[in-house]
Parts: structure tokens; sequence; C-alpha cells
């Protein structure tokens, strides 16, 4: 054994006495002062949800023009995850659980603070917390005194997140079906405008153009060569002549009705979507516990806070006797 080792041992040895029973004495206080009424005993509720792929009943039940519909019943990942973590929190989430809980009275805070917020929102954090498992699933953890208090807030909230989240979309969809509305009663008047051009068209003579130009020609042709009375002659030209003025307005229209026809069954689909996803609400997580009072506490820890207590006493007990007698080693130097 070397010298280093010798004095150090000689050390310890020395000062023994205050090196044992100074942290003993430590690790006693501690225990008593956790077990006193000054640290109230924190319960933890938990809820753990999983985000959905969709919160859109029209795209998740509903038939699409596509083949990529949605499956409601399959697990969002790690983007899904993010924006219930956002919305959780949010301050709708926060504002609402406070007062529903009148947590301002609960955590004992000063309701005349000029920092109330600041401070309510503090505790708020420390005692409720949200994160994201390697699962993708949402966590949220309540910890309160009371521990029917921490699953009720724990409850509450996952409730809320389900509620906001549709209100977003609701309120979203809502916009969309007015634009959707908006859209497929311009479409429609257009279309009836077309219809009734068609129609004062067809009371002129023109009733499908192709075909019965085709017929017309032929039997003008025929009159002629057949040296037919001058009468008749001239209602087969004049019916051409109709044709001809009207015909190519008539084709026009008849193509672009069929092309607007084909147009109003797309808007009217997604109108019908949007009026399923602006009136009905699909849950936005699948929940995979309800939050239950918690029998055992979970803070504080109270071996933890002793052991923590007795090795932090000993190293500052250590410390002071060194930093004293190389102050004194020091003094017993100086001329």
């Amino acid at each position: 054994m070397d010298a280093t080792s010798e004095n150090l041992l000689h050390f310890l040895f020395k000062w023994r006495k205050a090196l044992i029973v100074i942290p003993f004495l430590a690790g006693v206080a501690a225990a008593i002062g956790s077990m006193s009424i000054f640290v109230a005993p924190l319960y933890e509720s938990t809820v753990i949800v999983f985000p959905s792929t969709t919160n859109s009943p029209s795209k998740a039940l509903l038939p699409q023009d596509s083949y990529q519909d949605q499956d409601f019943l399959e697990f969002g990942a790690e983007e899904e995850a993010e924006q219930l973590i956002q919305i959780l929190n949010s301050d709708v989430i926060f504002d609402t659980i406070t007062e529903r809980f009148q947590l301002v009275e609960h955590y004992n805070l000063d309701a005349e603070s000029q920092t109330l917020r600041s401070d309510l929102f503090e505790e708020y954090s420390d005692k409720i917390s949200f994160g994201r498992t390697k699962f993708m699933s949402v966590e949220i953890n309540v910890l309160d005194t009371d521990p029917q208090i921490a699953s009720d807030v724990a409850n509450a909230i996952t409730s809320l997140l389900d509620r906001v989240k549709s209100r977003i979309q609701r309120n979203r969809a809502k916009v969309g079906l007015n634009i959707v509305q908006s859209e497929y009663t311009k479409v429609r008047q257009e279309m009836r405008k077309m219809e009734g051009e068609i129609k004062e068209l067809r009371l002129k003579g023109v009733h499908e153009y192709e075909g019965q130009s085709m017929v017309v020609s032929e039997q003008y042709a025929t009159a002629i060569a057949e040296g037919r009375p001058t009468k008749a002659v001239d209602q087969l030209k004049a019916v051409l002549d109709t044709l001809a003025k009207y015909g190519g307005r008539y084709v026009s229209l008849r193509d672009e009705l069929h092309l607007m026809k084909e147009e109003e069954v797309k808007i009217r689909t997604k109108l019908n979507q949007s009026r399923v996803d602006a009136s009905q609400v699909m849950p936005a997580t699948f929940r995979v516990n309800q939050a239950i009072p918690a029998d055992k506490k979970k803070y504080p820890i109270r071996w933890l806070i002793v052991v923590v207590s007795t090795v932090a006493t000993f190293v500052s007990t250590l410390l002071a006797i060194l930093l004293m007698n190389t102050w004194r080693d020091l003094r017993q130097q100086l001329p």
C-alpha cells in the first residue's frame, strides 16, 4: 500500500465519527421529513392512446373516386402522434382542464397574483405531462395528491382531446362544404341554362344534328333528282338551312352539357362526402386503457430520498473537513 492510500485511510479513520454520525443523522432527518405532512405524496394516473390514421368519416367509410380508401381501424404513426401531442399542449385543453377542476384553488395558488397564469402553467406542467412512446402511442400522465382527481383529470384530457381535434376538423369541413356547395350550385345553374338553350333549338327544329342532317340531305337530294314539287323541295331546304344555322351551336351545347354532367356527378359525390364530414364525428384516438385511481403513491420515494440525502451529506461533510484542514494548514504556514 502506497503512502497516499495510507494517508487517506488515516484521514478517514481520524474523522470516522463525523463521517458516520452526520450522514446518519441526515438520513434519519430525511426519512422523518419524507413522512411528514410537508411532503405530500403524489399519485399517478396514466392513459395510453393510439392516434387514428383519419378522422374523416367520408374517407374512411364512403366510396372514393380512387382505390386509396383509408382504413379507419388502422393506427396512426409518428406524424399523427405528434399532432395529438400538439393538441394536448394547446391552450384550449389547458384552459378547459384548469377551469373544470378548479386547479387554481386545488394547487393553492394566489388568485390575485399578477403571474397567476404563469404560476398555474408551471404547476400544470409539473403535474401533467404528455409524451410519445416507442410504439407510436401517446401517453398522458397526471400526478396529484388525490388519486381520484389524478384519474379524473387524465380521463377528461383524453375525452377532450377527441373533441378538440374533431371540432378543428369539423370547422374546416364546414368551410369545405360551403365551397363545394357553391361550386355545385354554379354547375347546376350552367347546366339548366344549357338545357334551356338546347330546348329552344329543338323548338326551332334541331333535334339530333348529325342523323337529322344526313336524313334531310338524302331526302333533299332525292327530291331534286325525282323532280318533286317545288314546295316540298323548299321545305327540305328550309330544314337544311335551319340545321346549318343552329346545328353548330346545338352540337357544341350537347357536348359541353355531356362533360358538365360528368363534372356534376363528381361534385355531387364530393358534396355528399363534405356533408358527412361536416355533420358526423369519428374518434381521433384509440384508447388503450382508462385511468383509474392509483392505490400506491408515485412520489416521494422515501428510500431514494434517504439514500441521496445520506450520500450528499457524507460528501459535503468530507469536503468540509478537507477545506477546514487545508485552511488550518495554510494558516500554520503563514508567518
